[in-house]
């Protein structure tokens, strides 16, 4: 036998190992005998972390894709060419842009309801296949009432889907499957990792069919997370109660300050009614003064604690402008209809010292309005 046989096939015995942690299983194949087979179809790192979401939710099923917006494009995949898609009006940009593209593409009606109202819900299509909201919204972080869109799509097509995007809730503070929806689905790039060094995306579902159609539609389009990320994502679940109880007192704690500071006209918060939303913390939107508005880079430039990437919902602190941000691929007139002016400034608030995150803001805003007056007095009388 030839060294350069035998080195291909030496295994380390590892059956007597017993890691405290679930090691990577960074293959792609597995044993025709394995119940994972083909990491295409499963993977142990998918499958735990699978695990761990559907205990924390509650719910029968979870399937976990490479990104949020590959978990979304799948959810789509469930309604049929010509059919009849209702989202909210105010949603994530990106997703808007997808839905926009994919309803276009396959002949289906979107249709552009605000369903924080009685009224958005009394204009529900009669046709509806899918209906999918955010709650807390991106931006302004408006509440909706799951139950009540439920009950409302289901009267009219008791077949249709009711999608829920509860990635800023989390399943520890809001559990969708609970207040009738079909889907609960995720970004698991944003509280999940809560490190900004990994993407995923989860769908949580009870029906075995829909788990079953979406579990065919991973398999064939290959979109299923990568071994790696699963294992850094489950790496993050260890830390996600002790996170999300930081985000929160500090989101609670800086509420206050926020709004009594003078250069913010107003403070975007959700309402926790303690039924369906049971807490909530890390994100808050404001709306800064109009004078100050072009003044906003010398505002982010002065920031010492916040960052300006495209992180979120994470350990340190992130500062971003929906208009040039999360929503900058709409058009001019699409972000008008949402009301996202140039005013609008969202607040991540990180794992950092509370103190130290109000001193950075105070100074920054200070920045920002000293700017702004030496502008006014350099203009001609």
């Amino acid at each position: 036998m030839s060294v350069s046989t035998e080195i291909l096939h030496i295994r380390v015995d590892d059956r007597e190992a017993h890691p405290s942690v679930t090691p990577i299983y960074q293959c792609s194949a597995f044993s025709a005998d394995s119940a994972f087979f083909y990491s295409r179809k499963a993977n142990p790192n998918v499958t735990e972390l699978e695990q761990v979401v559907a205990a924390l939710e509650g719910s029968e099923y979870a399937l976990a894709y490479s990104t949020g917006m590959s978990a979304i494009y799948m959810v789509l995949e469930l309604l049929k060419p010509g059919g009849s898609l209702v989202i909210n009006k105010y949603i994530y940009g990106c997703s808007y842009k997808l839905f926009q593209r994919y309803t276009a593409r396959i002949g289906a009606k979107l249709t552009i309801l605000d369903l924080t109202t009685e009224s958005g819900l009394k204009e529900l299509p009669l046709n509806v296949d899918m209906v999918i909201f955010e709650t807390p919204t991106n931006p302004f972080l408006k509440d909706i009432d799951i139950h009540a869109v439920s009950k409302a799509v289901k009267q009219n097509n008791p077949h249709a889907l009711v999608v829920v995007d509860n990635t800023w809730a989390t399943p520890i503070f809001q559990k969708p499957l609970n207040f009738g929806a079909d889907i609960s689905l995720y970004s698991a790039t944003k509280y999940f990792s809560g490190h900004s060094d990994v993407m995923g995306g989860l769908v949580l579902v009870n029906n075995e069919m829909i788990y079953t159609r979406l579990l065919e539609g991973r398999f064939y389009s290959g979109s299923i997370l990568a071994p790696n990320s699963a294992w850094l994502l489950r790496r993050s679940m260890q830390t996600f109660n002790l996170r999300m109880e930081k985000h929160s007192n500090t989101t609670s704690s800086m509420l206050n300050y926020l709004r009594e500071l003078p250069f913010i006209e107003h403070v975007y918060y959700p309402r926790v009614d303690g039924k369906q939303l049971t807490g909530y913390g890390g994100i808050v939107f404001v709306d800064i003064r109009p004078d100050l508005v072009p003044f906003y880079k010398t505002f982010t430039s002065a920031l010492k604690w916040f960052g300006t990437g495209t992180g979120m919902a994470c350990v340190t602190s992130m500062v971003a402008q929906p208009f040039s941000g999360s929503h900058a691929s709409m058009t001019e007139q699409e972000k008008a209809d949402m009301g996202i002016e140039k005013s609008l400034v969202r607040l991540c608030f990180g794992l950092e010292t509370l103190e130290d995150l109000k001193e950075d803001l105070l100074q920054a805003f200070v920045a920002m309005e000293n700017m702004a007056n030496q502008k006014s007095a350099l203009k001609p009388a």
